[in-house]
């Protein structure tokens, strides 16, 4: 007898959480292993935050909380947009949840029919595949490479959309690339999508304040789209407080509204804790994201030149996030000191695993086979001790 449904047994598991997984057996047993797959800054939560979430508890901020969010925290967020973005939101527009991983998944399960096809440039981070799966929608892959620092075009764009096309996912800064579309580069997209007014836009800007750019722009800016993108954005990343699990979702009217008819039916209403620290990082002193943004963008200067310095990778600079995805596959076909054959980038990761002891990503999880995702949300020792290892074990490779 089959126990478990068909909706789940077609799903992938999370190759990042899986690899995180291994990296913290090896640990328990005592081996030094460097984590390079998880993707979450090692900063601590800033201490206004912590503090505001610490009133909320002596102010007995305990009880269920609305289905969209405290009042006060979408109007917090509606002036975030307004002074960041440039755009208008009215608190009706938007809907928080756990985190900005359940608002995109959300915003699918509540646009897309089954059949429907969902663009995805890919590289892409490796829910988005997996969450049109449980919308029963088609992904249609959009692919491109390091040599276009991993961006489509608008001419791709247009070659992908068919009459059964719902909605395109665009996730700049990226993960697991880092690569950002420029203000030009979105304005091509805008034009192509102006000229299909049926195609939601499904805008995932998670990693917006980690960049390395003078300004990272948004497709909501264009107004020939504008009434069609749904924005999803939060905390985790910018205020490092992943594990707070608190995500918005901006969309028009009747996609918010729809929205929290479906969470109000699975999940309700988000911690209320939580709920308030979110409301204090949006409200409060703005200097920590800076502080971060300047050691990331530190680490994306030493993580790249160590990357150069390995034979038979191809890397590019990234612009923002904290991930760097090199071209690995020239070890593909290689023997380890073992005598074993990789016959793809997976064994390669998992060769770094157990020589190296260094915990990467096979790019094939992104949907692009032939790279490897390393995360430099860690310390400049980690990273160097880590290309240092990687090199080393490489050099063994035969």
């Amino acid at each position: 007898m089959d126990i478990i449904s068909q909706r789940i047994e077609n799903l992938a598991a999370s190759a990042t959480l899986a690899m995180s997984q291994k990296s913290a057996e090896l640990k328990a047993q005592g081996v030094d292993v460097i984590n390079m797959s998880v993707g979450e800054p090692d900063f601590d939560t800033p201490e206004h935050i912590k503090e505001a979430a610490k009133r909320a508890i002596d102010e007995n901020y305990s009880r269920y909380t609305p289905v969209p969010g405290y009042m006060s925290l979408r109007e917090a967020v509606c002036r975030k947009l307004s002074r960041e973005n440039g755009i208008e939101f009215t608190p009706a527009q938007i809907v928080v949840g756990n985190g900005a991983k359940q608002e995109l998944c959300n915003a699918i399960l509540a646009t897309v029919n089954p059949g429907d096809e969902v663009i995805i440039p890919t590289p892409a981070w490796v829910s988005y595949v997996e969450m049109v799966k449980l919308a029963e929608g088609v992904a249609v892959e959009v692919p491109a490479g390091i040599d276009s620092n991993f961006k489509i075009t608008a001419a791709q764009l247009e070659a992908a959309i068919t009459p059964r096309t719902r909605m395109i996912m665009l996730n700049s800064p990226s993960n697991p690339t880092g690569s950002i579309y420029s203000y030009d580069e979105l304005k091509a997209l805008a034009e192509v999508l102006g000229r299909h007014p049926e195609v939601i836009i499904l805008a995932d800007e998670i990693y917006e304040h980690i960049n390395f750019v003078d300004k990272v722009h948004s497709i909501s800016e264009f107004p020939e789209v504008r009434d069609r993108v749904i924005i999803v954005n939060g905390v985790s990343k910018a205020y490092a407080m992943t594990g707070w699990r608190i995500g918005y979702l901006a969309a028009p009217l009747p996609i918010a509204k729809a929205v929290g008819k479906l969470q109000g039916q699975y999940t309700s209403g988000a911690s209320s804790i939580a709920q308030k620290a979110a409301e204090a990082a949006y409200d409060g002193p703005q200097e920590c994201i800076e502080v971060m943004r300047r050691a990331f963008e530190r680490r994306r200067d030493l993580i790249v030149d160590l990357a150069r310095e390995i034979p038979g990778w191809e890397v590019n600079r990234p612009d923002g996030a904290f991930y760097l995805f090199p071209k690995v596959d020239s070890y593909v076909g290689k023997t380890t000191p073992a005598g074993k054959k990789l016959g793809q980038v997976a064994d390669y990761v998992m060769y770094l695993l157990e020589e190296a002891h260094v915990a990467c990503v096979d790019g094939a999880a992104f949907c692009a086979p032939g790279y490897m995702r390393l995360s430099y949300a860690t310390s400049d020792d980690n990273i160097r001790e880590a290309l240092r290892r990687i090199r080393e074990a490489s050099a063994l490779l035969s």
